[in-house]
């Protein structure tokens, strides 16, 4: 048996395992990165807000002490006092008199500080009065101004500004340490859901070597369920059932073969034999015409049985070549009626056409699909009965009832009536003009117009076959080949 082959290592697709590890890594990374980016930007939110209660609680500080306790006279006398309190080198704190220079301004890096409006005196400093600034080497400042009016009445602005140093070297060396943690964390964990997704699917490793054991000659092998997880059980359960419908499949197409076998063994065997006799001696004129004639009918036979296995066949895909179009039912009743009359009346049976209406449908095969139930009636139905055929619209389409009397047909054979080759009554049909190939060339027409066709059989030997021809197609334009 040819087997499929395999695609080189170069054109192999990503395994699995492999994908599934590099999206949970990803997304694993996702995750790891978002948590560092927020923690990183609350530390930084965090500083920033210390900073700024640092340097509204400094400039408040002075405000209160100019405005109570020290007094202007002593503040240009004391400026080292200033520069010891703010504890950081690059710090900013200047006072200045309305109008006039500064009487204090420490301000080691020489910054020059936007003009903003001060906080006027008697209002407090809170966190939105704290301005933000970026110094020339890239350093955060947050600085405010605020006025004071002290004892004689004049107005003293302060300004207090924190540059954010050590912050900033913490922010960095935080930046660096979330990186090495999101790169480890990758790593790790691409390591670790490796293992774990490799583990994870041994069963799908295992389902797919029991699949490797199915072969023709074993295809009532099924796979097991056992320790199979959940998620695999449904799809173990659909193989299954596929595995049934190809056994079920497998064994008609052998039994085809068989049927066919035996169909064409037949003819090809009596045409033999006659060929065989009358060549055993001299034959008359008369014997050699009759001989050819029978020899034809024989070949008629089998011409009517290739054709009927050629249209099964092209039968599966030839949906796009109908050419659907408006029937009148009861036009195309009474013309089957005409048709099978002068048969129907060497049996003694009366056929009765009922019902009207339009169905969509390709014409010819209608008629082909209508005729094979009839002269299915006309063949099995009891002599003297009465053959039915009528037509109900349902919804948007149409059902065609062809009714008959005859023998009860068991319900073990109703649903095999469609199987080719297959007869209810062999005896009745061996040497018969009938192939077995009839109804299943029905079901295949009504499987074309995605309809169905269905048969039911009573005590009483009422034999009924139902077509169903579902609504009108939206696309009209198929076109017979």
């Amino acid at each position: 048996m040819k087997k499929t082959a395999r695609p080189s290592a170069s054109k192999r697709a990503m395994s699995l395992t492999l994908r599934a590890t590099l999206l949970f890594a990803l997304i694993a990374s996702l995750v790891v990165s978002a948590v560092g980016f927020y923690l990183y930007y609350s530390i930084d939110k965090e500083l920033v807000r210390r900073a700024d209660y640092q340097v509204s609680g400094r400039v408040q500080y002075f405000r209160h002490l100019l405005a109570n306790e020290f007094p202007l006279s002593q503040l240009s006398r004391n400026p080292g006092l200033f520069e010891n309190m703010l504890g950081n080198e690059r710090d900013i704190l200047t006072f200045r008199l309305e109008g006039q220079p500064p009487l204090i301004n420490v301000n080691p890096s020489q910054l020059n500080l936007p003009p903003v409006t001060p906080v006027p005196d008697g209002q407090p400093l809170t966190l939105e009065t704290v301005h933000h600034l970026m110094a020339p080497d890239g350093t955060p400042v947050r600085f405010a101004r605020a006025d004071v009016r002290i004892e004689d009445g004049r107005t003293v602005e302060i300004t207090g500004a924190h540059f954010m140093t050590e912050e900033s070297r913490l922010l960095e060396t935080f930046r660096w340490e979330i990186m090495g943690a999101v790169l480890f964390a990758y790593l790790l964990i691409a390591a670790l859901g490796y293992v774990v997704i490799r583990r994870g699917l041994k069963p799908l490793r295992n389902m797919a070597l029991e699949a490797t054991q199915i072969h023709p000659s074993s295809l009532s092998t099924r796979l097991s369920t056992e320790n199979a997880p959940q998620e695999l059980q449904q799809l173990i359960y659909s193989f299954n059932d596929m595995l049934e419908r190809l056994a079920e499949g497998y064994q008609r197409l052998t039994q085809f073969s068989a049927d066919l076998a035996h169909e064409i063994r037949t003819p090809v065997g009596a045409l033999m034999g006659h060929c065989q006799v009358a060549l055993y001696q001299p034959r008359s004129v008369e014997e050699y015409e009759t001989l050819l004639a029978n020899n034809m009918e024989e070949l008629e036979r089998i011409s009517r049985m290739v054709e009927n296995i050629l249209f099964l066949a092209r039968a599966t895909n030839a949906r796009s070549v109908l050419t659907i179009t408006g029937i009148d039912v009861s036009s195309e009743i009474t013309r089957i009626q005409e048709y099978f009359e002068g048969l129907a009346e060497e049996r003694e049976m009366v056929l009765v056409g009922e019902g009207q209406g339009v169905l969509y449908a390709d014409a010819i095969l209608f008629q082909r699909a209508i005729s094979n139930l009839v002269a299915n009636a006309v063949r099995y139905g009891h002599e003297g009965s009465t053959i039915t055929i009528s037509a109900q619209p349902q919804g948007k389409g149409m059902e065609i009832h062809v009714i008959s009397q005859g023998n009860l047909i068991p319900p073990e054979k109703l649903g095999k009536l469609f199987d080719r080759f297959y007869r209810a009554d062999a005896s009745r049909s061996e040497g018969g003009s009938s192939s077995g190939l009839g109804l299943s060339i029905v079901q295949a027409i009504m499987a074309l117009h995605q309809g169905s066709v269905r048969v039911t059989s009573s005590a009483q030997g009422e034999t009924i076959f139902t077509l169903s021809f579902p609504e009108p197609v939206s696309d009209p334009d198929h076109r017979l080949s």
